[in-house]
This record gives structure tokens, sequence and C-alpha cells, in this order.
């Protein structure tokens, strides 16, 4: 299992369990597994929804901003890899 780094968490809201991406490389789709690291953030999940400027998106590449439902916290920072099978 290889991780790429793709880009940060630069905010979350917690209420509806949404981080804020910044995409600095590559890109991802939904379906893709991210892993998400930091200082006490460790866990992977798939993405089963997107969203750019509030619309749906299946795909997101380098300089976009995205919102991905997530499963657990994110702290601002906090490093978010795409996994490759």
């Amino acid at each position: 299992m290889e991780k790429v780094l793709i880009g940060h968490v630069i905010d979350y809201f917690a209420k509806i369990g949404v981080a804020a991406i910044d995409i600095n490389s590559g890109e991802i789709k939904v379906g893709d597994k991210l892993y998400f690291s930091g200082h006490t953030t460790d866990f992977e999940q798939e993405i089963e929804s997107m969203q750019i400027d509030k619309r749906q998106v299946n795909l997101a590449k380098a300089g976009d901003s995205v919102g991905i439902k997530v499963k657990e916290r994110v702290r601002d920072g906090d490093e978010v890899y795409k996994i490759i099978d």
C-alpha cells in the first residue's frame, strides 16, 4: 500500500462533519481512499461525496479546495494522503 501526499486540511466543520481540504498535487475522485494524518489524527476512509463551492463534484485536482464528509475529527494542518493499492 502506497500513500501519496495530496493536500492539507484547512478547516473542519464539526456540526456537519466536513473537512475542507486544499489539494496541492495530483487529483482525487469519489471512491478513492484517503489517509488523514496529524498530531492526534490517524484514520483512513473512502471518499463518498465531495463538494467544491457547495456543488457536488466527482473529481478534484491540484489547486482546488474541496469539502469532504469525514467519519472522525480532523484539524487544521493535518496531512491528507491518497492511498494507492
